[in-house]
């Protein structure tokens, strides 16, 4: 993404630290905690990909197309599974911005958007972030921590705070775009 190296840096931290802990989730016993992890987790390592300082590391050209077919596979997918479950449809936006944020980045590669103002798209998704990253934030308050036998797959709370934590990483991606 386009922007300083260290909030950068602190955004690759952040969306792999959560990628390895929804690998971690994809061990629980409950088959849609499972389900849902194994998206969460590209999301995470894809968002954490996207995050390299272009200073440190410029992908090439075809990098580009390569994270829009995979995030635009993941998109597919997350619509095929909405069928049955609204949930998915906020993995359907996620992926979606993932293959947008792709395509501008393949479209503009190391120039900032200059003073054209935000587009529309980033607009929408911008507001849809950070309403998804304040409804997030509010559900998060009231959990309480499970019992001692739970584990660090299954806790409810921690895949949440994973999940906020991807929305804010969003609404910065967005922002730097």
């Amino acid at each position: 993404m386009h922007g300083p190296a260290s909030p950068g840096w602190l955004l690759v931290a952040l969306c792999a630290a959560t990628g390895a802990y929804c690998l971690l989730r994809m061990r629980s016993d409950v088959e849609e905690q499972r389900r849902a992890a194994g998206g969460e987790a590209l999301m995470g390592f894809g968002m954490a990909a996207m995050s390299v300082p272009a200073a440190v590391f410029t992908p090439p050209s075809w990098a580009w197309a390569a994270y829009a077919a995979v995030f635009g596979a993941a998109a597919l997918r997350a619509l095929w599974a909405a069928r049955t479950s609204a949930h998915h449809l906020h993995h359907l936006v996620g992926a979606s911005a993932m293959v947008y944020m792709a395509v501008v980045m393949a479209a503009s590669p190391g120039h900032h958007g200059g003073g054209s103002g935000i587009p529309v798209v980033t607009g929408v998704l911008l507001l849809y972030f950070m309403g998804y990253v304040l409804l997030s934030g509010v559900r998060l308050v009231p959990v309480t921590a499970g019992g001692g036998t739970v584990g660090w797959g299954d806790r409810p709370e921690v895949a949440r705070a994973c999940r906020l934590s991807m929305g804010i990483a969003m609404v910065a991606m967005l922002a730097t775009l």
